[in-house]
């Protein structure tokens, strides 16, 4: 039964997501907001509410492992399986913008994490701290966009993520964010607490469950997004859509976590966490070595991810 709620979970995280990002796509267009603000910020946060629905209600419940466990593990996911098969079914070309400016951002977040993580507890100021830091990273991604071409990874996201209805009322797009909000608060409540009795029906660790089978279903939005990117021709998508997922996890879905209430994070947390610092550390001479992540690239990036995984089942 568990399993079933769990499932059902996660319908109710990714169509409500889809719904939200829909919804207020459409009202910000109707208020003429540029589609390039919509992805970098309503696309892009809808991509992430399942992570932050899961982290916040675990934290809420007392679950911190389970918190800290689903940004960690969806970060493993996003860079390992998303990038990793994406770059398997064809050649991803990175922008020079992603090797100066966003994959060391990127690093410098993941960083920043694993400082806040050493003595095991990310306090209420450190929370603000990853705020305030994403409150920076998006003022200045939405400034410097306003300089780029339709090309840009978040503009062509805008028609992959979204189907925007011009004709749609002001009520009905309401409607369809209030069911979205609706659907992720419901799906997140879902998912945690049948991860939960999952976990101790089986025996297994809060952290576990988070890493792999909550972190797998959080992360669906992403590699659906990256995978019918790469079928519409738009590759640069994958990249874009992954390092700002991570970047969003870190310092938006943590971020609000720990300032609703501090979090407590065990060793193998912390070990989860250096790990997947070094991951992005790989990414990031992966992607500046070539200008690009081919197959060889994804096929050593998705081994590490099954090493990784059976590694963490096992200990």
């Amino acid at each position: 039964m568990s399993f079933l709620l769990l499932i059902i979970g996660f319908l109710f995280l990714i169509k409500g997501a889809d719904l939200f990002v829909e919804g207020a796509a459409s009202i910000a267009r109707k208020f003429n907001v540029p589609a390039m603000v919509i992805g970098l910020t309503i696309v892009a946060m809808g991509t992430s509410a399942p992570e932050a629905a899961v982290s916040i209600t675990s934290s809420l419940a007392g679950q911190n492992d389970m918190s800290v466990a689903n940004v960690v593990g969806s970060n493993f996911f996003n860079i390992l399986v998303v990038l990793g098969v994406s770059s398997i079914i064809t050649k991803l070309p990175v922008q020079n913008n992603t090797i100066k400016k966003d994959g060391p951002f990127l690093l410098l977040v993941s960083g920043l994490l694993l400082l806040f993580g050493f003595n095991l507890n990310i306090s209420r100021i450190e929370g603000f701290i990853f705020l305030a830091v994403f409150a920076y990273f998006l003022f200045s991604t939405v400034k410097s966009s306003k300089n780029t071409t339709l090309n840009n990874v978040d503009e062509a996201a805008i028609s992959i993520d979204v189907e925007i209805d011009e004709q749609a009322s002001m009520p009905k797009t309401i409607l369809l964010s209030v069911i979205g909000i609706v659907g992720i608060v419901i799906g997140g409540d879902m998912v945690v607490d049948s991860a939960t009795s999952i976990a101790t029906s089986f025996g297994m660790s809060a952290n576990l469950v988070g890493l792999t089978i909550v972190a797998v279903g959080t992360s669906l939005p992403e590699f659906v997004t990256s995978i019918v990117a790469i079928k519409k021709g738009e590759t640069e998508i994958a990249i874009g859509n992954v390092i700002g997922s991570n970047v969003f996890n870190i310092l938006l879905v943590l971020g609000l976590a720990t300032t609703i209430k501090p979090i407590t994070i065990s060793m193998l947390a912390l070990t989860d966490i250096t790990f997947m610092v070094a991951i992005t550390i790989l990414l990031y001479l992966f992607m500046k070595k070539d200008n690009s992540l081919v197959k060889k690239h994804g096929i050593i990036l998705v081994a590490i991810y099954i090493a990784y995984m059976s590694y963490t089942i096992m200990r």
